[in-house]
């Protein structure tokens, strides 16, 4: 029985990938602050091409553009004081969201399949987060850019004033704060590409390939 080709390491697939890493790269450079959250925390758009990939290509091509674009933005930066633990943040979050979309949509390929693959990521991508931030990235920042003590002030100054309560550890913190602006943020890219991926599909996947949902 022949094996079915695999869209994502033919020269459109790759192509195509590369494409999407660009575009990932330069939403990543377009970031904000968001209200509610301290100042260091930023929101951009740059998993929204990765979902595309893993939805159009499979969860292998959105974990790359998810690599691609960090290793740009890696470039771009430097290591710094930070030793890169943005970017490596960034790029255990990402992937973490469109693999798991990918992989869930490769076997279940409808609008309802699709949906539900990408709200599993989002859950997943949040719940990451807790771990990622706890013993990964926060760790680094106590060590080279401020201590533990000003990372939960920086919190208590949102928290505070709205509960009247105080924030005691970064356990915490994160849990209240960054857990949930995570998943708001992976829940801004299924919901963008419910819409534009289905008018996309024949440039990502090519002319004349059956749209999926």
């Amino acid at each position: 029985m022949d094996k079915k080709p695999n869209r994502y390491f033919s020269v459109r697939g790759l192509t195509v990938t590369a494409v999407l890493a660009a575009l990932a790269s330069v939403l990543q450079l377009i970031n904000f602050p968001v209200p509610l959250m301290p100042g260091f925390i930023k929101l951009d758009f740059s998993e929204l091409p990765a979902l595309l990939a893993a939805f159009a290509l499979g969860p292998v091509a959105g974990v790359t553009v998810c690599f691609i674009k960090n290793v740009v933005d890696l470039m771009f930066s430097g290591l710094g004081d930070t030793l890169g633990i943005g970017p490596l943040s960034n790029f255990i979050l990402g992937a973490s969201f469109v693999f798991t979309a990918g992989i869930i949509y490769r076997f279940h390929r409808s609008r309802k399949g699709a949906v539900v693959a990408a709200l599993i990521g989002a859950v997943v991508m949040a719940a990451i987060s807790l771990p990622s931030n706890l013993w990964l990235v926060y760790p680094i920042y106590e060590v080279a850019i401020i201590p533990r003590e000003a990372i939960i002030s920086s919190y208590n100054a949102i928290y505070e004033p709205i509960t009247s309560k105080k924030l005691d550890n970064l356990f915490e913190c994160i849990l209240i704060f960054n857990v949930p602006f995570t998943f708001i943020k992976a829940m801004i890219s299924v919901i963008i590409t419910m819409f534009i991926y289905k008018p996309l599909s024949p440039l990502l996947k090519g002319v004349g390939k059956r749209n999926t949902f």
